[in-house]
């Protein structure tokens, strides 16, 4: 099993850091990308190796196509095509409609969005030459399933993801490979900080905020072997607001 490789983008804090604990523990070799927190990042990675499990980090814009693609293809010459991958950094910029800048709508837009293919496309001939089959995890949200106030870009790219998530499991059905969608409600991440927590919780019927772990299991769950025959699948993990 540890052979197999997972990248987790977004892996040192939040969900990404739940997702690298919860896959690193059932055995895979997990490489955590970060883009500036690399101490968070290498702290986790120390955390897991003197735990006797396995784990690297590894630092790149996922905005930025050409950094990106040299970061990936010179681990993956060093190290070995990846297993698996679970695409889960993203940022929020949120703000109505008419009052959000450009600035803020490409950003979310190249982060959230444009990352898709900036880490997945370096990433899938390597895995399909690997000939084990293989497991995509994408990150969208419940404000890409029904939409948000206050977030036409956030929701934009995360509708965007879901798309290509279903283009995507369709192309590599036939190679086992697997791609599946994780779509969280409101968690509790430093991302809801500036959400009317008592205006969320009146949208969702079990009156409660997710944790990151429940996004993390579901996340275990589609890495798993048990998940073989589940592609092109939305999975919403949002305590019924959807």
């Amino acid at each position: 099993m540890k052979s197999k490789r997972v990248l987790i983008t977004g892996g040192s804090r939040g969900i990404g850091r739940a997702c690298a604990k919860k896959i690193a523990e059932q055995g895979y070799t997990v490489c955590i990308h970060y883009l500036s927190n690399h101490q968070m990042a290498n702290s986790l990675a120390d955390e897991l190796n003197a735990a006797g499990l396995s784990a690297s980090t590894l630092g790149f814009d996922v905005s930025n196509r050409e950094e990106t693609r040299l970061a990936l293809e010179g681990d993956i010459e060093a190290y070995g095509a990846f297993y698996g991958v679970v695409c889960n950094a993203g940022i929020a910029r949120d703000n109505a409609f008419p009052a959000m800048s450009g600035e803020d709508w490409d950003q979310v837009i190249h982060t959230n969005l444009d990352a898709f293919y900036n880490v997945l496309n370096p990433l899938i001939m390597p895995m399909i030459k690997l000939r084990k089959g293989g497991r995509i995890i994408t990150m969208s949200s419940v404000s890409g399933l029904v939409g948000n106030r206050g977030q036409a870009n956030y929701s934009a790219a995360k509708a965007g993801v879901i798309g290509a998530t279903k283009a995507l499991a369709i192309e590599l059905a036939k190679r086992n490979i697997t791609v599946n969608c994780v779509a969280p409600g409101v968690i509790e991440t430093d991302m809801i900080e500036g959400i009317y927590k008592d205006e969320a919780l009146k949208l969702i019927p079990m009156k409660r905020f997710g944790k990151v772990d429940d996004i993390a299991a579901t996340v275990d769950f589609l890495m798993s072997d048990a998940a073989n025959y589940i592609t092109k699948q939305v999975i919403s993990v949002n305590g019924g607001m959807v």
